[in-house]
């Protein structure tokens, strides 16, 4: 073989395999949104974060290389309701004073029976715990949007301390939820 058909040889191999493609890096649109549902005396009260980070890098096609990593600044906390709005901040609930933010980064996406699956470690209040978020990617071109939610027990990061750590008037879970608004790099 010749080195010229040698190479031709090489390069209609290299056609022929299929490319690996990297994931896409996403930058986080105005809109956007971080928020939770949680009960209060058993009614459910609705609460978001105004000021947070986020680093998306994703492909369905190649979820080992996707990864999430957020970050959220705790006093941009938001409620409706006058006095929990004051509360959250304060050390039996965010303690933003000693740990100011939260953060979620993924160890690895997957697929589990039909849907997409980001495993994590949350820290919160100084603990890092497991976390399992709920993944949807809807792609439209050079943009997408990106929806992920997940049922936290907040009592695992000490969220709600003291008298507020009775369930039976704040509830146990949290629906944590995001809805990104994502445009590609």
């Amino acid at each position: 073989m010749t080195r010229l058909s040698a190479r031709l040889a090489a390069v209609l191999l290299a056609l022929a395999l299929p490319a690996t493609t990297l994931a896409t890096d996403y930058t986080v649109q105005p809109g956007s949104t971080l928020g939770f549902t949680g009960t209060f005396q058993g009614a459910a009260f609705h609460g978001s974060f105004k000021t947070w980070q986020a680093t998306i890098r994703y492909d369905p096609a190649q979820l080992a290389q996707a990864k999430f990593d957020v970050t959220v600044q705790l006093a941009s906390v938001a409620v409706r309701d006058k006095d929990q709005q004051a509360a959250l901040p304060g050390a039996d609930f965010f303690d933003v004073a000693r740990h100011p933010s939260a953060r979620f980064v993924t160890t690895g996406l997957h697929a589990v029976g039909g849907k997409v699956v980001a495993d994590g470690t949350l820290t919160l209040r100084g603990v890092s715990k497991p976390v399992r978020l709920a993944v949807t990617f809807t792609p439209n071109g050079n943009r997408a949007t990106l929806d992920v939610s997940s049922v936290l027990k907040r009592l695992d990061f000490g969220v709600g301390r003291g008298d507020f750590a009775d369930t039976s008037v704040i509830g146990a879970d949290v629906t944590v939820q995001a809805h990104l608004l994502l445009q590609a790099r």
